[in-house]
Parts: C-alpha cells; sequence; structure tokens
C-alpha cells in the first residue's frame, strides 16, 4: 500500500475519532469550547480524508479546494478558537491579540515584498482588520472584561467565512488541482494570493493560541517556582508599571516554566503531578508539528508532511486521553458505555479557574 494513503487514512480516523469523543464530552457537559474543539477536529478529519482519497482514487478539482479549504485555512484556527473559549477569564487575550496583530503584519510584508502580485489590495484589508480587532481584544482584556472573546470569535469566523465565498468564486487553471511531482501531495501554488493569505491569518492566530495556551494552562497546573514576578492585572497598577509587566510577562512566563520544570518531573516521578500538566504539553506538541511540516512546504521540503499531519493528530489525540477527566468518565460516545475509570481523584490546582486547554 502507498505509504501516503496510510498516513492520510489514519490521520482522518483519529481526527474524527477524537472529534466524536468531544463532541460526547459536550453533549453531557454543553461547554461551549468542546463543540469549537469538535468542530475543529473534523475538519481535521475532513482534510485528511480529502488526501487519502485523492491518493487513493486521484485529485480532482472540489477534492482539492476541500483540501486546502479545510487543511491550509481552518483547522488551526478552528482549533485555537476553542482555546479561546477555555481561556476567556484569563488575561491571555493579550497573546492572542499579538498573535493576530503579528498575523496581519505577515500580509502586509507580503505586499511590500510583492509575493502575490495578484492579491490586489488583499493584503491591507487583512492587515487593517487584524490590527483592529487586535486592539479591540487588548482593550477588553486590559479592563478584564471576558467579551474579548467576542472579538475573537470575529476574526475566525470573519475569516473562515471570507475563506468559503472566495474559494466557491476562484477560478483555477486545468486541471483544478497541483501536485508535488515528488511526493504528490498538493500544494497551493495553483491558488490566487488573496485567498492563500488567509492561511497565516488565521493559521498564526489559531496555532499560537492552540500551542501557547497549552503550555499556558500546564504552568497553571504544575508546581511553579516564579522566578521572575509580574502581574497583568491592570486595576492595582499604574500605567508604566502595568506597561513594563506587559512587556516583560513573556520572558517571565518562559522562565518561570523553565525552572518550574524540575519540581514538575520530581511531581511525576512521585505520583503527584496534575493529569492536565502531560495532557496539555501534549496538545502542545500536537499543534507545533503539523505547524513545521506544514511550513517546510513553502520552502520545498515536501517529505515529513503526511507523517507531521499523523503525528500531530496522534499526540492531540493521546493529549486527550491523557486527561483526568477522561479517565475518570470517559465511554465510548454516544453510547453512554463507560470503557474505564480511575479511583484516585486529582485535587483542582487553585488556579483551575483560569481554565486549562485539557479537554476537559
Amino acid at each position: 500500500m502507498n505509504l501516503n494513503i496510510l498516513l492520510s487514512g489514519l490521520s482522518s480516523l483519529l481526527s474524527f475519532a477524537m472529534a466524536l469523543a468531544v463532541l460526547d464530552q459536550w453533549r453531557s457537559r454543553h461547554r461551549f469550547y468542546q463543540a469549537v474543539w469538535a468542530l475543529g477536529m473534523a475538519m481535521y478529519g475532513v482534510a485528511a480524508l480529502t488526501e487519502f482519497i485523492g491518493e487513493l482514487a486521484g485529485w480532482s478539482e472540489p477534492l482539492y479546494r476541500t483540501w486546502y479549504l479545510t487543511g491550509a485555512i481552518l483547522v488551526a484556527g478552528w482549533l485555537g478558537l476553542g482555546t479561546v473559549h477555555l481561556l476567556a477569564r484569563t488575561r491571555f487575550g493579550y497573546a492572542f491579540a499579538v498573535s493576530l496583530f503579528l498575523a496581519g503584519l505577515f500580509t502586509l510584508l507580503t505586499e511590500v515584498a510583492k509575493q502575490y502580485p495578484e492579491a490586489g489590495p488583499a493584503p491591507v484589508i487583512y492587515f487593517v482588520a487584524a490590527v483592529a480587532l487586535a486592539l479591540a481584544i487588548g482593550w477588553e482584556t486590559y479592563f478584564g472584561s471576558e467579551r474579548w472573546v467576542r472579538f475573537a470569535d470575529a476574526a475566525v469566523i470573519g475569516a473562515s467565512l471570507l475563506s468559503v465565498v472566495l474559494m466557491a468564486t476562484a477560478t483555477l487553471a486545468a486541471p483544478g488541482y497541483l501536485l508535488d511531482p515528488r511526493d504528490h501531495i498538493p500544494l497551493a501554488d495553483l491558488l490566487p494570493g488573496y485567498i492563500r493569505l488567509l492561511t497565516p491569518f488565521l493559521n498564526i492566530t489559531g496555532a499560537f493560541a492552540l500551542g501557547l495556551g497549552a503550555i499556558y494552562s500546564a504552568y497553571i497546573f504544575m508546581p511553579k517556582r516564579r522566578v521572575l514576578a509580574y502581574s497583568l492585572d491592570a486595576r492595582h497598577q499604574s500605567g508604566d508599571v502595568f506597561l513594563f509587566n506587559l512587556l516583560i510577562s513573556p520572558v517571565a512566563i518562559v522562565v518561570n516554566f523553565v525552572a518550574s520544570l524540575p519540581g514538575a518531573v520530581h511531581a511525576l516521578l512521585t505520583g503527584r503531578l496534575h493529569s492536565r500538566v502531560p495532557a496539555t504539553i501534549l496538545i502542545a506538541i500536537g499543534a507545533f508539528i503539523p505547524s513545521v511540516t506544514s511550513g517546510l512546504v513553502r520552502f520545498g521540503s515536501t517529505s515529513s508532511f503526511y507523517i507531521g499531519q499523523l503525528l500531530g493528530a496522534l499526540f492531540l489525540f493521546v493529549g486527550f486521553l491523557a486527561s483526568i477527566e477522561v479517565f475518570s468518565e470517559f465511554r465510548i460516545p454516544f453510547t453512554g458505555i463507560a470503557v474505564g475509570s480511575r479511583h484516585r481523584v486529582e485535587r483542582e490546582a487553585p488556579q483551575a479557574a483560569e481554565g486549562t486547554p485539557a479537554l476537559r
């Protein structure tokens, strides 16, 4: 059997299995982020399914359009949006605002570099929209309002709807799809620039939210050592002090995370580490791997594309299975049949109200 067929088929099966499991959790708990994650994983499964069908039976223009729309544009954005809703009551809005601004800046730089001359005014429009939404998200986060999530919704939903319309109306040169001559994976070069620029707009923000949100939440639930102190609570600081804390917070979080790792390892070896720590780290890895392997395609390296996609789905699914809630109440989706139980109940960390991207 062609290895690409096997890898894409496994990726699709894992993604749909996880989508069903998370959707089943949403049915019992009605937490909105679970429904968003289920939708994101379903898109992951559809994208991998198009690759499976294309490798098995041959590509077509509808298959190619569906592949790019779901896999290249929508997946990361919607998975990241699920994490955004989970962390709505935290200061994670600052991180999302920065990632949105960087995505807009990237599109603007492509205009300066004339990378997509056929994109027209799209790079400037995308940049203006990204800056406006980033400022709104930062403003609401500053005042401690959960309304920043509504602007994140507007960014992802708006870009998604636009991508559907643009993809449906774009004209593609015959035969309507483009494959790498060596590895036979689909390539995006056939698509107009105004569509391709929606990929970083959603991927940068989505992958950033999913990956960094997972690491942030792992830090919340691990035994912490705060080497660098900082606070993002604007209500109890003067403007200059808050700005200083905001600027050093990315460095402080990374330094404190690394400094806390020995304590986390010790807690793991002694059985005292909260299950959400390894779960969220696995989710972060699952977000990181396909982002790298997909990015390598832009530089002509296509050999790792399918394996990266499979590893991403695998780590996301294992991260899901590693969460305490799954082991304490996991059942076959939509049947109510329990397949395992966990007798040890882990005490919630004091910061649990801040949320975690472990799929709970």
